[in-house]
C-alpha cells in the first residue's frame, strides 16, 4: 500500500501520537501526517506551531510527511491518492466515537477505509486535553509527551499566566 493518512489535531502531540505514527510507518510505504486546521474550535498551539513540533519530532522517519490541511480528511485523501486512514485506539469510548466516524468518511467517500491501531497500553490514559490541563495545574507530564512538547507548554503557560 502506497500511502495512508494519520490525521489528528495534535494539539499537542503526545507519546500515544507518536507511537501510532511509528508504528504506521513500518507497516506502510508512506505516512501522512494530517494536521486539521478547523477554524471554529479554539487550539493551544497555532497550526504552524503543530506542524513545526511534529516536523522535528518526525524528523528522522524517511517515509513520514506532515501536513496541514483545512477541510475534511475525505477531501485530502481524494486529493493524494490515499484510501486507508490510521486512527489510534485507547479506550473502547474511543472505539465508539472512531467506528461513527469511519462509517461517516466511508458515506463521503467509498474509496476510504479506517484501520484502527490500538494503543499501547502505557498509552492508554494519555490524551492531549488531559495533558493540557495537567500542564496548567504544574503537574508531570514528561512521561505522556516528548521534551520539545513539555518546553513548548511551559512557554505557552508561563505565557498566560
Amino acid at each position: 500500500m502506497k500511502t495512508v493518512i494519520c490525521p489528528g489535531s495534535f494539539d499537542p502531540v503526545t507519546n500515544g501520537h507518536l507511537d501510532i505514527i511509528q508504528r504506521a510507518s513500518r507497516l506502510f510505504d508512506d505516512v501522512d501526517v494530517v494536521i486539521s486546521v478547523n477554524p471554529a474550535k479554539q487550539y493551544m498551539f497555532s497550526e504552524t506551531e503543530r506542524l513545526d513540533m511534529l516536523k522535528e519530532l518526525l524528523k528522522d522517519y524517511k517515509n513520514v510527511e506532515v501536513h496541514l490541511w483545512e477541510g475534511l480528511i475525505v477531501n485530502y485523501a481524494k486529493e493524494h491518492g490515499a484510501r486507508v486512514l490510521i486512527r489510534g485506539i485507547r479506550s473502547s469510548n474511543d472505539f465508539s466515537y472512531e467506528f461513527e466516524l469511519a462509517h461517516m468518511n466511508q458515506n463521503l467517500n467509498p474509496q476510504i477505509e479506517t484501520m484502527f491501531l490500538p494503543s499501547k497500553e502505557k498509552w492508554g490514559v494519555v490524551k492531549s486535553s488531559s495533558i493540557k490541563e495537567l500542564a496548567m495545574f504544574g503537574g508531570d507530564i514528561s512521561r505522556m509527551v516528548p521534551p520539545l512538547v513539555v518546553e513548548a507548554l511551559k512557554k505557552r503557560l508561563a505565557v498566560s499566566h
